[in-house]
């Protein structure tokens, strides 16, 4: 990962009681809103922050392609 340039996040956006939650898939971050458009916001606002001070020592996973699914288990 070369710091100082562009990384493409990619992350999911569901809703959870009355808030949207918007989670990274690339690296454990996670931010919510009252919209989705916030929820959004908010979760690129964690994203810089979470980079601001550690740059070259947070880890970043690159995700080439994104699926979602559903699935019923017996618990």
């Amino acid at each position: 990962m070369i710091w100082g340039k562009n990384m493409v996040m990619k992350y999911v956006i569901y809703l959870e009681g009355k808030y949207y939650v918007a989670q990274c898939l690339n690296v454990d971050v996670s931010s919510f809103g009252d919209t989705i458009e916030q929820a959004r916001a908010n979760l690129r606002e964690a994203l810089e922050l979470y980079y601001e001070d550690e740059k070259g020592k947070r880890e970043y996973f690159e995700i080439k392609e994104v699926m979602v699914g559903e699935t019923v288990i017996n618990a």
